[in-house]
């Protein structure tokens, strides 16, 4: 890397250009310099700098306060100059950053945002894009408190250059990940982010020629900077969500560049990451918060408190007497309504081509985030008491996207976490369940701790607490399924849960309802106590305040969303709230209210069909930061 570097040198250039610098600097031992442009001088030429010739022995770097003082004067050059040395002064360099901001140099990068001349705004957004990749979070902040999401905005609008957007996407990129700039970039960028960036590069066409159809494009890394920057800000609250959803345009250009990937074999792209990550939190909660979404609601699957082969004793198996609205069976097809006009929009989130984008996705690639986003997605759609939720259970079915599901039980812990949850909502269609009990009930129990099994499984409280809820759903009203349970070794797995005493409080409750529902089944008892189980291995015994969730219920396989004012309302506990990171110390499945359940099933019902994680870039930033090389500013 070059250094850069300024010479002390007093006699170079004549009084007009000396006294103009006077006017900006005062009378000092030196006078600030934009680049060696002028015709006199005897300077060492740019070229043998880059080229790494000698350098004259009264050349030093300047102080940052002397750098932060250049972008204040009035001479574009050394605007530029600074901003651009402010940016290679930056990379990763997190105590610059901060000092740069203390120095209160962001304030002055920002206003240079809007200067008319290119070497000045993109030195400056440089410099802040450097700035706001790093642990210092009051440094994003700082960026948005002096309006500078506004006037990343403006200056993309009149971008033309593709290296200038592709610096101001970044910038916001990074931006994005703090949770206190997401709305503000929702309000002031996305519009035209999509309308600037996305749709033009996606190849997308409001109004497709007859010739028309997907085809790959060389992705800059603008688009990828962009759908990454909405990725983050979708896993703000529900406004956030509405107004991607409503933005014209955007879900239609998401799902086309999926498309198009999918069509060239290059499903494991950063690009197609981000796309689908973003199409997966726009899924979240979609059923509740898509206009007009009381049209689409359907009655509870459970008329009745009583639910499965149990009622409120813990080893009884008195029937549930209410009617049982399960789907039917003997319907193995379900078709998507018929439509007078194409989908668009946001309905596209839960039509059949969605649902085939992801079972493609699940098939073909190795990425971990995109097979966890696609599996998340599908839990989304499953979520939820409403009609699309009841076609995609039927059409994943049809597609044949179980066994693609199944087969992620396997992979590493957010991707069984994800599949988890997917089926268990998919288990809701009693074809589906009985499939998932057949196939899908080994890889279940392999994934929970105890057993022979090498090597060992060690996953955390959430994924073996989402895993076991799995299980009970797929063995509530599915003999075939609690005897594959039976046969996979997973009554011992079970009862080491249940009664080792190193498992979690929620991991125990979790087991017990499983134990509770095997034990139901009468058909099941006399085999057990032949293989030497007793009644005492499947009875727990917890405290009066909890209450079980049902059957029929769905994956609550994550911090459910709130806005951020209503965390401390009891109330809105069941409500779900968001994830503001992926990491796995954030990953979680379900919260405190797991506490207030026990295996006592005649409780109040349990909101039933809960959705996937909302997802974001790993890591605080998304953006790699320049470290450009750019020519030496000089003292003369």
């Amino acid at each position: 890397m070059k250094t850069f570097l300024i010479m002390l040198h007093q006699d170079l250039f004549d009084g007009s250009y000396e006294d103009m610098l006077v006017d900006d600097l005062g009378r000092d031992q030196y006078y600030w310099a934009p680049l060696a442009q002028h015709e006199r001088g005897s300077l060492a030429s740019l070229d043998s700098l880059r080229k790494g010739g000698p350098l004259p022995a009264n050349w030093r770097q300047p102080e940052l306060p002397e750098v932060i003082a250049m972008l204040g004067f009035r001479l574009d050059a050394v605007k530029a100059n600074a901003a651009a040395y402010l940016q290679h002064l930056c990379y990763r360099n997190d105590k610059v950053k901060t000092d740069v901001r203390k120095l209160k140099g962001i304030p002055v990068l920002v206003g240079l945002l809007d200067h008319p001349k290119k070497e000045v705004h993109y030195g400056a957004c440089g410099a802040l894009k450097n700035i706001s990749f790093g642990k210092d979070q009051d440094n994003k902040i700082a960026i948005k408190n002096c309006d500078g999401v506004p006037a990343l905005v403006r200056l993309l609008r009149k971008a033309r250059d593709l290296d200038l957007t592709e610096v101001i996407t970044g910038t916001l990129w990074n931006l994005s990940s703090h949770d206190s700039i997401k709305m503000a970039i929702v309000d002031n960028a996305l519009h035209a982010l999509t309308d600037e960036v996305i749709i033009p590069r996606s190849g997308w066409e409001k109004e497709p020629g007859e010739d028309s159809k997907p085809r790959h494009i060389e992705w800059e890394s603008v688009l990828t900077n962009t759908i990454g920057c909405l990725r983050n800000v979708s896993s703000e609250r529900s406004e956030a969500r509405r107004k991607l959803r409503e933005c014209d345009g955007l879900v239609d250009a998401l799902i086309y560049i999926i498309q198009s990937e999918i069509g060239q074999k290059d499903s494991d792209s950063k690009l197609v990451e981000n796309c689908v990550c973003l199409l997966r939190n726009l899924s979240y909660q979609v059923h509740r918060e898509i206009p007009n979404a009381e049209n689409y609601k359907e009655a509870s699957l459970n008329v009745a408190n009583n639910t499965g082969p149990h009622a409120a004793s813990c080893f009884g198996a008195k029937k549930g007497k209410g009617k049982k609205l399960t789907e039917d069976p003997s319907v193995d097809i379900v078709d998507f309504p018929k439509r007078q006009t194409p989908a668009k929009g946001y309905e596209l989130l839960f039509q059949p081509e969605v649902v085939r984008i992801y079972i493609s996705l699940l098939k073909e690639s190795k990425t971990a985030a995109i097979l966890e986003a696609s599996a998340g997605a599908i839990q989304n759609l499953c979520a939820g008491r409403w009609t699309y939720g009841r076609y995609i259970r039927s059409a994943l079915r049809q597609e044949k996207g179980l066994s693609a599901i199944a087969d992620l039980l396997t992979h590493d812990e957010r991707v069984v976490k994800a599949a988890s949850g997917a089926l268990r909502n998919l288990a809701v269609d009693a074809r589906n369940k009985e499939l998932i009990g057949k196939h899908a009930i080994p890889s279940l129990v392999k994934n929970l701790p105890g057993g022979q099994q090498l090597p060992a499984k060690n996953l955390s409280e959430d994924t073996v607490v989402s895993v076991l809820n799995t299980i009970n759903e797929v063995i509530v009203d599915n003999l075939e399924a609690a005897k594959k349970l039976r046969e996979t070794q997973g009554i011992e797995k079970l009862v080491l849960i249940n009664k080792s005493g190193n498992r979690s409080e929620r991991e125990v409750r979790a087991a017990a309802l499983v134990l509770q529902t095997i034990w139901g089944y009468k058909e099941l008892r006399k085999p057990l106590e032949k293989e030497g189980w007793k009644k005492s291995d499947f009875q727990v015994h917890l405290n009066n305040t909890s209450r079980s969730q049902g059957g029929n219920s769905f994956d609550d396989s994550t911090l459910p969303l709130i806005d951020k004012n209503q965390k401390g309302d009891k109330k809105s506990s069941r409500e779900e709230i968001q994830m503001s990171n992926m990491g796995p110390d954030n990953y979680a499945t379900l919260n405190e209210r797991d506490h207030n359940r026990t295996l006592d099933r005649s409780g109040e019902e349990m909101e039933s069909m809960k959705g996937a994680p909302l997802m974001q870039e790993e890591g605080e930033e998304s953006f790699e930061e320049n470290d450009q090389f750019y020519p030496p500013m000089q003292k003369i």
